[in-house]
């Protein structure tokens, strides 16, 4: 009976290593990946373009606020006028910085949406081309073997999209 326990023992042991190494994996390194994006960079320098009127205004507009408050400090007679002034000027500046927020939170959700699409598109890709069974995030994998590293060659066909 001893001997029947072993027999099956080692007939799972071998049926589990061997389906281990038939199982392919690869694994990706999703923060290299973002880092040399160039999708990603285009999209910030675009964003960042087309904000800087709003920050160039949103500096214009702290500046006089600031002036402002130092005149109403300095100058008690108009400190009424000043006042309005002051507070019509908050009014547009902070108006202005939601807006530019509002923006900059939209534009930042729909390009992660897209990126987000295309490295699932490509690690699916990558797992056909690979035939691999399943394709992880490095840092979601305790240990691994380096020539199953799919990095290079993701950044390699995100950076492809255009």
């Amino acid at each position: 009976m001893n001997m029947f326990k072993t027999t099956i023992s080692t007939v799972l042991l071998t049926s589990v290593v061997g389906f281990a190494h038939a199982a392919g994996y690869g694994v990706i390194d999703l923060e290299k990946v973002v880092e040399n994006s160039t999708y990603l960079k285009q999209q910030n320098t675009q964003l960042e373009q087309s904000i800087k009127p709003q920050t160039v205004k949103l500096e214009q507009l702290g500046k006089e606020i600031e002036a402002l408050a130092k005149s109403a400090q300095a100058n008690q007679s108009n400190a009424q006028q000043l006042s309005s002034q002051y507070q019509t000027k908050m009014n547009e500046f902070q108006s202005l910085q939601q807006t530019v927020q509002s923006r900059v939170q939209s534009t930042i959700q729909n390009t992660n949406k897209v990126f987000d699409l295309r490295i699932k598109q490509i690690a699916e890709q990558l797992r056909k081309e690979n035939n691999l069974d399943l394709v992880l995030n490095k840092n979601a994998a305790l240990a691994y073997d380096p020539k199953y590293d799919l990095t290079a060659k993701m950044i390699q066909k995100v950076n492809a999209i255009k």
